[in-house]
């Protein structure tokens, strides 16, 4: 039986070099590198094939984890007709003839297993124009993403199938993709072991990326073993995965705020240095420093807020790299700081209670009353000036008639909101004693 994944090659054009990454494909599921928590047998894949009932998936994941294999490898499996195409270049016409051939394959007694690559480009009447296929049977529907498919998929499509979440590959697997590629190339890498561990380091989890870096290895027909520093100078080190404007710049912002909201200086500095090294912006990361001041920290260290403009401000006077390291400076500050989120806490129930009252006036003793009909009706009657009061307190009530005064504001133990506690305390027990 031919290989599945394999063309055959005419006489009269003699087949080209394969590249590594499709000359080690994997032919079963089994053979897969990684991925086991959702092919094994209590895997969501695996418990599918077993029962025989393969639904439309989405396969979300980072490049070169398996995605377009497993599709592949699905089809092969579920006895279905491998059909590709691409979000990026594929439009209304391509579609139109896909679901067309499906149907007639499947009037011939077999189904379709189109995998669309990249399929978050498409936009929403595209994404739309698969449901009626997928609902009578037409096309099993496989796609795959680097992007949250909850942000890029329509909810309908997201309704009729099921996302499947593929994971980097750590570095036991690229060593066992290592391993392959040298049982396929006959020969072991020319590296010494701490080069071998940089090597697969490079791949940051995308098992192609490895593949390409091995190919470019065996090619220099070396004659001794490389040290790190060898390959170093004969390899470009691969970017990191970051993309700005993507799920990546999502994740890597929220580790940064949790780390500081955790006070935790190291891993806030670690992921302040991967999103600069990924090419972020410094400008945003001041913005959001700020905005962690005034979230996270607070009333608890007032001075937090005012160190954070000033160090943006050192920034956009000194430019990069030295204006990088006044940021620096904040991210450690900031995650040394007290934390309150009180004053965040007391503003969103303000927003909430004045939703729900809108309506209703303020009392009229704190009114002015700038004509005599005003006076008549009561506006500014028995307005007590604070000034005159003892303690420069007069414990009067400022909220509207008909609403019950709430406890919004509720400091925390730490920082300088400690003492804010204090005289909030002091002020509720001489409001209570004065009938305010």
């Amino acid at each position: 039986m031919p290989d599945l994944f394999d063309t055959p090659s005419s006489p009269a054009h003699p087949e080209a070099p394969r590249p590594l990454a499709d000359r080690i494909r994997p032919q079963r599921l089994s053979e897969v590198i990684g991925q086991a928590h959702v092919l094994g047998p209590e895997g969501p894949l695996g418990a599918m094939l077993a029962a025989g009932s393969l639904s439309s998936l989405i396969l979300w994941g980072p490049p070169g984890v398996g995605k377009t294999t497993i599709a592949r490898l699905l089809a092969a499996e579920s006895d279905r007709a491998f059909v590709q195409i691409s979000a990026i270049f594929s439009g209304v016409s391509e579609l139109r003839k896909v679901f067309d051939a499906a149907r007639l394959r499947r009037q011939q007694g077999r189904g379709t297993l189109l995998f669309v690559d990249e399929i978050h480009r498409f936009n929403k009447a595209q994404q739309d124009s698969f449901l009626p296929h997928m609902e009578d049977g037409t096309i099993l529907l496989v796609g795959a993403t680097t992007e949250n498919p909850s942000f890029e998929l329509n909810a309908a499509l997201l309704s009729r199938a099921q996302v499947i979440v593929l994971e980097r590959l750590n570095l036991a697997d690229l060593e066992l993709l290592a391993q392959r590629a040298e049982q396929a190339l006959h020969r072991a890498l020319p590296l010494r072991a701490h080069a071998r561990e940089a090597l697969l380091e490079m791949a940051d989890g995308d098992g192609r990326a490895l593949l390409n870096l091995i190919e470019q290895v065996m090619a220099w027909k070396l004659t001794e073993n490389l040290d790190v520093e060898a390959l170093a100078a004969r390899l470009m080190r691969r970017a990191a995965k970051y993309d700005k404007s993507g799920d990546e710049h999502y994740n890597l912002i929220s580790a940064l705020h949790k780390s500081v909201r955790g006070s935790d200086p190291d891993a806030a500095l670690y992921w302040f240095a991967r999103m600069l090294e990924g090419g972020e912006d410094p400008r945003y990361l001041a913005r959001r420093f700020v905005r962690m001041a005034v979230e996270d920290i607070g009333l608890a260290d007032p001075a937090a807020q005012g160190f954070c403009l000033h160090a943006w401000e050192s920034y956009e006077r000194l430019g990069s790299p030295e204006g990088e390291l006044a940021l620096a400076q904040a991210v450690v500050y900031l995650a040394l700081a007290p934390k309150s989120n009180a004053g965040y806490v007391a503003y969103k129930a303000a927003r909430d209670l004045a939703r729900r009252t809108g309506s209703e006036p303020p009392p009229r003793h704190i009114l002015n009353a700038p004509t005599a009909l005003m006076k008549e009706q009561g506006y500014g009657a028995g307005y007590a000036y604070d000034h005159d009061a003892e303690d420069g307190f007069s414990g009067q009530n400022y909220f509207p008639e008909g609403v019950k005064r709430p406890v919004l504001y509720q400091p925390v133990e730490r920082g300088h909101e400690r003492e804010l506690k204090k005289r909030l305390d002091w002020f509720a027990r001489l409001r209570e004693k004065r009938g305010g």
